[in-house]
């Protein structure tokens, strides 16, 4: 009781200081017509201009305020953006830290904290590279958008698959805000709050807070004793203040600072949770217990600061962006997911086998990424519209990763350090671009964009180890560098038709970029290392061409949106990771081709005004195409000179038979994508009947996804069939004031997300069924 009063205390301290920070008014100002009698207009900046979102020759999508305030009530991160539109997927093998994001079933399963990505997350105008920026919480949003497609003109950096792009709520010269808070299962407290205003003539403020917090409720099972309620809690908070301050209607500065402090568990691993031969959970799974005897603990540190610098001098506006991040992380887990190993006896390990223990930690002692964009863009109204500018991007990182001996040995009690890996990486790029609309008609528009993209990558890696760990795993390695760079143009074209005041039409072709890719998390590189073959590996650039044509419409006198978009895309040189295998490991790998296509269809409608619905559904059909590609497979694949392995029977044409140590090499050519699910289907309801001074309301909200592989290789258990969640909220609102309760997850659908395959059949889960009450109040 103790913890809950001090959290509860402080988000009493929190909200009152936000909302006792200035005088308040109405948050926002009352809808129009339209938007009362029918679907409304959404505003996108996916061009880094204001734009109608159906005037834009881009597949977008922008979520709805009731979505995104029904999925954060219950305290989820950035992974319950999943699903929630078309062709988007969001998981993770760090939990709340390190996100990972898929677009038209491109992304990158790496768990290695310099991984690079084909999906760009852009926040605020700036892009977050590092995946612990990637999970900064969401919070205080003016809009949240998904960008399909290669957008590699007007964004910072490789984005091939396309951009999740955040817009926080900015500073007016009214008063405004708004608290939020719910408590529900575990004792979790979601509270969110901001208020903001003018001091004066020329200054405007927001300040903006979010504290998410649980209990641990998942028991450790162990045969020492257990203990109850020993892991899944956490307590995240972030922090954001704006100033803006405008001397003049033509010139403004918009300061911003931002926070974030997470303390928490990491991501739980649950031993054979799968059965050979057999597809999805088994029985073994509880997610309200597990067996683990390693530590698990994680924490995250974030910081920012940013100036945008805006000046419109007449025919044009120029934009200066600026920004800086520090971020500091760790993370430790029990990899193996259970206890103990089977060269004990057998009351000593468990669930089921366990060939030997793993338990690591992964951390960033320092990171920093610093962007500097300066932009001219276009004011008037003319047939011409244009935007140019440069980007630069520089980020210091070191990682350090760790082997505990869990078991002990000579030289470590249980829970020493028996390897460290230091990794020193720097990375630089720079960025021309341009992009022009021309209206060659009142109808009919064409836009075209380039731009030169610089890369570059210096890459340190020592290792160091205990000389009692056992050398069958490795050998001793000294110094490794690497260094690449690259640069290239990309581009963009396309045609917009105003077929009638209500449907649009469009067709795109661009060409998108990543840069080199280093991966030297070499904590278990193979026995046989070489200088030539150290288990640092490099992946060349990859690019992508994609074609893309759509309509988009409103129907029935604004009481519809219907927009359809299909696309084709070659992506050459693929950056692929081949992660597991024999011993805890990544490998860059390049395939010849990954071709793509598929279609997104987004619909809103509002059959009478107490009814709104929405709906999105996405096909992604992907495949390898590259005939002597392989990778290695499951560690556990059986050999008979070594039966006591975990096991996975594999479905693609073995290349070499795997031996003791040693998994199997099997050809990749003709797979999809790993968490690339070729359907997504999601679709929210929200009905209101007036009352009193408010309306009471239900809104409810689901997300499906078909069958995804875990891995580049396919076999019968490192896959799931499917996942169907979604949540219920039924509430009374007055312009003044919320009352809600809420289920998220309502079926209680368990689903694997992901797993872990160097070991045994371990399974990573998503989030259990919550509930929750929620009040809010808006000023």
């Amino acid at each position: 009781m103790t913890r809950i009063s001090s959290f509860l205390a402080t988000t009493t301290a929190l909200t009152a200081s936000l909302l006792g920070a200035a005088p308040v008014l109405a948050q926002e100002t009352a809808p129009t017509a339209e938007e009362q009698s029918g679907v409304g207009i959404i505003v996108v900046t996916a061009q880094r201009r204001e734009e109608d979102i159906q005037d834009v020759p881009v597949s977008v999508t922008a979520l709805r305020d009731d979505t995104l305030t029904a999925i954060n009530s219950s305290g989820q991160d950035i992974r319950a953006l999943s699903g929630r539109v078309p062709s988007l997927v969001v998981e993770s093998s760090f939990g709340r830290t390190f996100p990972r994001f898929y677009i038209r079933g491109l992304g990158n399963t790496d768990f290695d904290l310099n991984a690079s990505q084909p999906v760009s997350l852009v926040y605020d105008d700036v892009v977050l590279e590092n995946p612990i920026l990637k999970g900064f919480p969401v919070f205080d949003m003016q809009q949240v958008a998904v960008l399909r497609g290669p957008q590699g003109t007007l964004f910072g950096r490789n984005t091939p698959a396309g951009i999740v792009k955040f817009d926080s709520v900015k500073p007016q010269d009214f008063a405004d805000g708004y608290a939020r808070i719910s408590y529900g299962s575990h004792n979790a407290i979601n509270a969110e709050a901001a208020v903001g205003g003018p001091l004066g003539d020329k200054v405007s403020v927001r300040v903006s807070g979010l504290l998410q917090r649980q209990d641990d409720y998942v028991d450790n099972i162990l045969p020492s004793g257990t203990t109850e309620d020993a892991l899944g809690g956490y307590s995240d908070f972030a922090l954001r203040l704006q100033t803006d301050i405008h001397p003049s209607d033509s010139f403004s500065i918009l300061l911003t600072g931002q926070f974030r402090d997470l303390d928490g568990t990491a991501r739980l691993f649950r031993a054979n949770n799968f059965t050979r031969g057999l597809k999805g959970l088994n029985a073994n799974f509880d997610e309200d217990t597990i067996s683990v005897d390693g530590q698990n603990e994680q924490r995250v540190k974030t910081q920012n600061a940013a100036a945008r610098v805006t000046w419109d001098i007449g025919p044009v506006s120029l934009i200066s962006v600026t920004s800086y991040w520090h971020g500091r992380s760790t993370s430790v887990g029990d990899v193996d997911g259970g206890f103990g190993a089977n060269f004990l006896p057998p009351n000593l390990y468990g669930p089921g086998e366990i060939p030997f223990t793993a338990e690591t930690r992964d951390s960033i002692p320092d990171l920093d990424q610093f962007t500097q964009e300066l932009r001219i863009a276009s004011n008037g109204d003319g047939p011409l519209s244009y935007q140019a500018g440069v980007f630069y991007f520089d980020e210091s990182l070191r990682i350090v990763s760790e082997n505990y001996s869990t078991l002990g040995d000579p030289l470590n009690a249980p829970g020493g350090v028996n390897i460290v890996v230091a990794q020193d990486q720097e990375s630089k790029a720079l960025g021309i671009f341009g992009s022009l609309t021309y209206d060659l008609t009142d109808q009919l528009s064409v836009t075209g964009g380039i731009r030169y993209n610089d890369d570059e990558r210096d890459f340190v890696v020592v290792r160091s180890q205990d000389t009692q760990f056992p050398t069958f795993l490795q050998n001793p390695l000294g110094t490794v560098t690497r260094s690449v760079s690259d640069d290239t143009l990309t581009w963009d074209a396309s045609l917009s038709y105003a077929a009638s005041e209500d449907v649009n039409l469009y067709a795109k072709v661009a060409r998108g970029y990543r840069a080199p890719s280093i991966q030297g998390r070499i904590l278990f590189p193979p026995a046989t290392a070489t200088p030539l073959q150290d288990g640092v590996t490099v992946a060349g650039s990859e690019t992508i061409t994609s074609y893309e044509a759509g309509i988009k419409s409103t129907l029935w006198e604004g009481r519809a949106r219907i927009n359809l978009s299909g696309f084709l895309y070659d992506l050459n040189d693929a950056q692929l990771t081949a992660v597991g295998g024999n011993v805890n490991a990544n490998r860059l790998i390049n395939a010849d081709n990954v071709r793509g296509y598929g279609f997104e269809l987004d619909a809103e409608l509002a059959p009478t005004d107490s009814l709104f619905l929405t709906a999105g559904l996405s096909y992604n059909h992907t495949e390898i195409q590259d005939t002597g590609l392989t990778t290695a497979a499951c560690g556990g694949t059986r050999v008979d000179t070594f039966p006591n392995v975990s096991l996975c029977t594999v479905l693609d044409p073995i290349v070499t038979p795997a031996a003791p140590f040693a998994a199997a090499i099997v050809n990749i050519d003709g797979n999809s994508l790993p968490q690339a699910p070729r359907w997504i289907a999601n679709w929210t309801a929200r009905y209101e009947v007036p009352m009193g001074d408010g309306e009471f309301y239900v809104f409810t909200d689901w997300a499906y996804r078909s069958k995804i592989n875990f891995f580049l290789y396919e076999s019968v258990e490192f896959q799931d069939a499917h996942q169907l969640e979604g949540g219920i909220r039924v509430g009374y609102e007055t312009p003044a004031f919320e009352l809600a309760a809420f289920v998220r997850n309502v079926t209680n659908d368990q689903s694997a997300v992901s797993g872990i395959d160097f070991n045994n059949l371990t399974a990573m889960v998503n989030e259990p069924r919550v509930w929750g009450v929620a009040a809010g109040v808006k000023f």
